[in-house]
């Protein structure tokens, strides 16, 4: 995918992997020049996240937090494959399980998200997959969206970094909402965000998040 060094980045799966695949383009096509998929790591041992990782000759593993006694067992498993790869950036793209406190503190402010509506809308325990997308239409809602946001031990709380909104259109459904909003939001802003992190970019003190060289004269 790209050569030895730079930001090492373990992607984060549970299904199809079309976020994993936008993230290898975009390193193979030279907008992450400074970043290298060092590690994918599923939750599922069927996730088709894997045979796109494995025909590009990328390292992975399959860690269910259901094969583990307790939170800490796994966070162990993942946190010594983190550690053995040299990880310095933790992308969730279409994780659909929780990380441990342990993985979160000891990699903070090193893990991002990418969640499927604008923030706080629509977000927080249960609200994944088209989930988030089913809400939006029986709210009634306009716009909405994507989110990359730092992680924390809670579902959907931490800072946000970016966000893309679009127009509901009135003969949206679920599917057909889900399917532009991962387009046109998430393939933009989740590669734009592993990049003004890997430039050393992004700035967060508490909720707030600046990006450094973009508005007010930065």
């Amino acid at each position: 995918m790209s050569a030895r060094g730079g930001l090492a980045i373990c992607v984060m799966v549970s299904g199809g992997g079309t976020n994993l695949q936008v993230i290898m383009d975009r390193v193979g096509d030279g907008y992450l020049a400074g970043c290298r998929i060092g590690l994918v790591i599923s939750s599922r041992k069927d996730a088709y996240a894997l045979v796109r990782a494995e025909g590009a000759g990328l390292e992975t593993a399959v860690v269910p937090p259901k094969g583990f006694a307790d939170v800490a067992g796994y966070d162990a498993a993942v946190l010594g494959l983190l550690e053995r790869h040299g990880i310095g950036l933790i992308v969730l793209a279409g994780f659909a399980s929780k990380l441990g406190p342990e993985v979160v503190r000891r990699y903070e402010g090193r893990v991002v998200n990418v969640h499927p509506a604008l923030m706080p809308s629509f977000c927080g325990k249960g609200l994944y997959g088209i989930r988030p997308h089913v809400a939006a239409l029986e709210y009634g809602v306009k716009v909405t969206g994507a989110t990359v946001h730092f992680i924390e031990e809670e579902y959907d709380t931490g800072a946000i970094i970016l966000q893309k909104a679009i127009e509901v259109h009135g003969c949206d459904t679920p599917e057909t909402l889900q399917r532009r909003v991962m387009e046109e939001c998430e393939w933009v802003i989740l590669p734009q965000a592993i990049k003004l992190i890997s430039e050393g970019r992004v700035l967060r003190d508490g909720r707030k998040v600046t990006v450094l060289g973009e508005g007010c004269g930065h």
